[in-house]
C-alpha cells in the first residue's frame, strides 16, 4: 500500500499539469520581465530607543552607501570604522554598533536590511534580522525563478512567514500558548505585511550632508537636563537645530550650495549638567528634601538649582571648568577628525548657558600665542618684587624634601597658587606639610601681590557707576576671604579657564545676562568695551520669554529705542504684525488728515470778506494763500507723522560690544502666541530649538 502512494507522489510531483498554486507555462511566458528575479538592494539603518520603545533609522543614501561599500571591500569588519552623520557618528562594521564621537551616547545597533515587517501599534516598519533576511531573500529567489509560491518560513521567534506572490507576503505571530503543548505555529492572528527592500516601505531617506563644513558652533544649554516642552536633551535639540540650518542651505543657498561655493554649518552640543550632578551633590540633597510632593521638589532640585548652584564659588568652578574643557576638548577632536577645516568658531548659549559663556569671555586673554606659558594663566599676576624660587621658599618651611615632587608635577610658584589642599594630598604630600604650604602661599599672596585682576574701565563696565559702599564691602571681604572679587565684573570669585581658540560670534538665547549684571551691582557697561577674544555678540530673545533681558539699555541708558526685529526666513513680517503696523499707520494717516482739514476750516471762517471790485485784484493773492497753507499743511502732516520721523532715526551708538552693531535681536511671535502672552511664556523661552 505505501509503494501504490509512493508512485502516486512521484506521478504527481511528474504531472506537468499547472497546480492552482502557480502559473501555467504561457502564463509564465506573458508575465511582466519586471517580476523576474533582481537582487534586493540593501539600506542601513540604526535602532534607536524612543521612550522605552526601539525605532529603526535609516541612515541617509549617502552613509548607506559608504557603509555598503565597506561591507562589499572584501576585507575583514572586524576592524573596519566607518564615520557617519557628518563625522558625529562612527560604525564599527563588525561589531554592528554606532558609537557618538563627540558626547556620551548609548551605543545603537546597525543593521544591513532588506526584508521588513509593519510593527504592532504603529505603521512604522521594523527590519528582519540579517541571517533571516537572507533566508527569505532565498526563497523569494526560489519561488521566482521556479514559479511556486505559498512557500512558508519559520522565523527564529517561532513566527510565520508567508510568499503568497511578489505583491502579497504575510508575517503572522505565534499563537500565545501553543509552546506550552508543543504544537507547532500556526496562521493565526492578524496577519502583517512584508515588504522586500526599503524602495517598497515608506520612510524618509535623506541625501545627507555637505562634506565641507563651513563653520563651527559650540551650543551650551540651560539649567536642567531638558531642554524644550518634549523633555528632550541637549543632543537632540542641536540635531533638530542642525535639520533646520541644513533644510535653510537648500531652501535659501540652493544654487551655492549645488556650484559648491559653500558648506555647512556644524553645530556641537556642550553638555555640564551631568558633570555638575555627578559629583554628589544630588545625595546631599536627597538627604534634606521633604518627602511631600516628590516630583516637584525632585524637579526643583535637577533643574531650578543649577542657579543657585552657578552662583556657589565651589560649583561655579566645576560648572566653567566643565564647560571650557569640554569646548576645548571637542575643539581638538574636530581638527583631528577635519584636518582641511579652515572656517570660524562661534559659541552659542540658551537661558544660564549665555551667562556662562559670558563670563569665561569677559575673563580671557587677548594673546593666544602663550597659552602654555605659566605667566599668564587667568586669574594670575606675579608681582615683581617677588624675587625668591620655590625650592627657596619649601627650604624657608623645611619643606625641602617635597621639591622633587613639585618639580616632577611640573608646579612653579604660579601653579602651586592655584593648588588646593585636595591637589596637594593627591600629589602625596602630609597633611601637616600641606597646612604649612596653603598657609604660607596665601599670606604672601597678600603682601607680594598674587592679586585676581581688576577690571579697568575700558574692560567693559563704568566702574564710576558702582556705589561706594558696594566697592568697599567687595574689598573688605576679598581681605577676609583671602580672594580679590572682581568689582568691575561682579562674578564668583572662581578661576575662569583659557579657550584654545578665538570665537568669532556669541549668539545668546534667551539670555538672562543683563538681569544677572545689575544684580550683581553693574548699571552700565561702558560703550568701549569688547570681549578680548570674541569680536560679535547677539542678543536674541522671543518677545514673551520671561528670561530673557536686553544688554543695548545698559550701554545706553539715556535712550529708548526698540529692539532689533529679525526678519522671517521667507523675506517678510508675519501678518499679524503687518496687520498691526498698518493699522497703526492708518489711524495715524487719519488723524492727520482730520487735523489739516480742521485747520483749513477754521481758517477759511476766520478770513475776512473781500469786496467785488477788489475780486480780480485778489485772485493771486487767494492763490498764494492757499499755496501757502498747503505749505503750512504739509509742514503740520510731516510734525505730527511720527511713523515717518521714526523710519529716519538716525543710527544708534550700541558700544563696541558687537562691533559697533546692533547687539539686541527680538524673533516675530506667532500669531496664535500674540492673543495670550502669559499662555505662551514658558513655550517662549524654549523655543529657540
Amino acid at each position: 500500500m505505501s509503494s501504490v502512494e509512493s508512485q502516486q507522489e512521484q506521478l504527481s510531483q511528474s504531472d506537468p499539469s499547472p497546480s492552482p498554486n502557480s502559473c501555467s507555462s504561457f502564463e509564465l511566458l506573458d508575465m511582466d520581465p519586471g517580476s523576474l528575479y533582481e537582487p534586493v538592494s540593501p539600506h542601513w539603518f540604526y535602532c534607536k530607543i524612543v521612550d522605552s520603545k526601539e525605532t529603526w533609522i535609516p541612515f541617509n543614501s549617502q552613509d548607506s552607501q559608504q557603509l555598503e561599500e565597506a561591507y562589499g571591500s572584501g576585507k575583514d569588519c572586524n576592524g573596519r570604522v566607518v564615520p557617519t552623520d557628518g563625522g558625529r557618528y562612527d560604525v564599527h562594521l563588525g561589531e554592528r554598533m554606532r558609537y557618538a564621537v563627540y558626547w556620551d551616547e548609548l551605543a545603537s545597533e546597525v543593521r544591513r536590511c532588506t526584508w521588513f515587517y509593519k510593527g504592532d501599534k504603529d505603521n512604522k516598519y521594523v527590519p528582519y534580522s540579517e541571517s533571516f533576511s537572507q533566508e527569505l531573500e532565498e526563497a523569494y529567489m526560489l519561488a521566482v525563478t521556479l514559479d511556486e509560491w505559498k512557500k512558508k518560513l519559520e522565523s527564529p521567534n517561532r513566527e510565520i512567514i508567508i510568499l503568497h506572490n511578489p505583491k502579497l507576503m504575510v508575517h503572522y505571530q505565534p499563537v500565545a500558548g501553543s509552546d506550552e503543548w508543543g504544537s507547532t505555529p500556526t496562521e493565526q492572528g492578524r496577519p502583517r505585511t512584508v515588504k522586500r527592500g526599503v524602495e517598497n516601505i515608506s520612510v524618509d531617506i535623506h541625501c545627507g550632508e555637505p562634506l565641507q563644513i563651513d563653520h563651527l558652533v559650540f551650543v551650551v544649554h540651560g539649567i536642567g537636563p531638558a531642554c524644550d516642552l518634549r523633555f528632550r536633551s541637549i543632543v537632540q535639540c542641536v540635531n533638530d537645530f542642525r535639520s533646520v540650518s541644513l533644510n535653510l542651505l537648500q531652501t535659501h543657498f540652493k544654487k551655492a550650495q549645488e556650484n559648491q561655493q559653500i558648506g555647512r554649518v556644524e553645530f556641537l552640543p556642550v553638555n555640564w549638567h551631568s558633570p555638575l550632578h555627578s559629583t554628589g551633590v544630588d545625595v546631599d540633597l536627597q538627604r534634606i528634601t521633604l518627602p511631600s510632593i516628590n516630583r516637584l521638589r525632585h524637579f526643583t532640585n535637577d533643574t531650578i538649582l543649577d542657579v543657585f548652584f552657578y552662583n556657589s564659588p565651589t560649583y561655579c568652578q566645576t560648572i566653567v571648568d566643565t564647560v571650557a574643557s569640554e569646548m576645548n576638548r571637542i575643539y581638538t577632536l574636530f581638527l583631528q577628525r577635519n584636518p582641511g577645516f579652515k572656517g570660524g568658531v562661534s559659541i552659542a548659549g540658551h537661558s544660564l548657558g549665555s551667562l556662562i559663556l559670558f563670563d569665561i569671555l569677559t575673563n580671557q586673554k587677548d594673546s593666544l600665542g602663550d597659552i602654555d606659558s605659566e605667566k599668564d594663566t587667568p586669574g594670575i599676576a606675579m608681582d615683581q618684587g617677588d624675587t625668591l624660587t620655590l625650592e627657596e621658599d619649601l627650604e624657608k618651611l623645611q619643606l625641602s624634601e617635597f621639591f622633587s615632587i613639585f618639580e616632577k608635577e611640573k608646579v612653579d610658584k604660579e601653579a602651586l597658587a592655584l593648588c588646593t589642599d585636595k591637589d596637594l594630598q593627591e600629589m602625596g604630600i602630609p597633611l601637616g606639610p600641606r597646612k604649612k604650604i596653603l598657609n604660607y602661599f596665601r599670606t604672601r599672596k597678600h603682601s607680594v601681590g598674587i592679586n585676581r585682576p581688576t577690571v579697568k574701565p575700558a574692560s567693559g563696565v563704568n566702574v564710576s557707576n558702582i556705589p561706594r559702599e558696594l566697592e568697599f564691602c567687595n574689598k573688605t571681604d576679598a581681605a577676609r576671604n583671602g580672594d580679590y572679587l572682581d568689582v568691575g565684573i561682579g562674578q564668583v570669585s572662581v578661576k575662569y579657564p583659557r579657550l584654545i581658540y578665538k570665537p568669532e560670534i556669541f549668539f545668546a538665547f534667551g539670555s538672562p545676562i543683563g538681569m544677572f549684571l545689575t544684580v550683581r551691582g553693574l548699571k552700565r557697561i561702558d560703550p568701549d568695551y569688547k570681549f578680548p577674544t570674541c569680536k560679535g555678540f547677539f542678543n536674541i530673545y522671543h518677545p514673551f520669554d520671561p528670561v530673557a533681558y536686553r544688554i543695548e539699555p545698559m550701554v545706553v541708558p539715556g535712550v529708548e529705542f526698540e529692539p532689533m526685529l529679525i526678519p522671517h526666513h521667507k523675506g517678510r513680517k508675519r501678518m499679524h504684525l503687518e496687520l498691526r503696523e498698518g493699522l497703526t499707520r492708518m489711524s495715524m494717516d487719519l488723524k492727520n488728515n482730520l487735523l489739516g482739514s480742521l485747520r483749513m476750516a477754521w481758517k477759511s471762517f476766520t478770513r475776512a470778506p473781500y469786496p467785488a471790485l477788489q475780486a480780480s485784484e485778489t485772485t493771486e493773492e487767494t492763490e498764494a494763500e492757499s499755496e501757502s497753507s498747503s505749505e503750512k499743511l504739509s509742514d503740520v502732516n510731516t510734525e505730527e507723522t511720527p511713523v515717518a520721523v521714526k523710519e529716519e532715526v538716525p543710527p544708534i551708538n550700541v558700544g563696541m560690544l558687537n562691533g559697533g552693531q546692533r547687539i539686541d535681536y527680538v524673533l516675530q511671535e506667532k500669531p496664535i502666541e500674540s492673543f495670550n502672552e502669559y499662555l505662551f511664556a514658558l513655550q517662549s523661552h524654549l523655543c529657540y530649538w
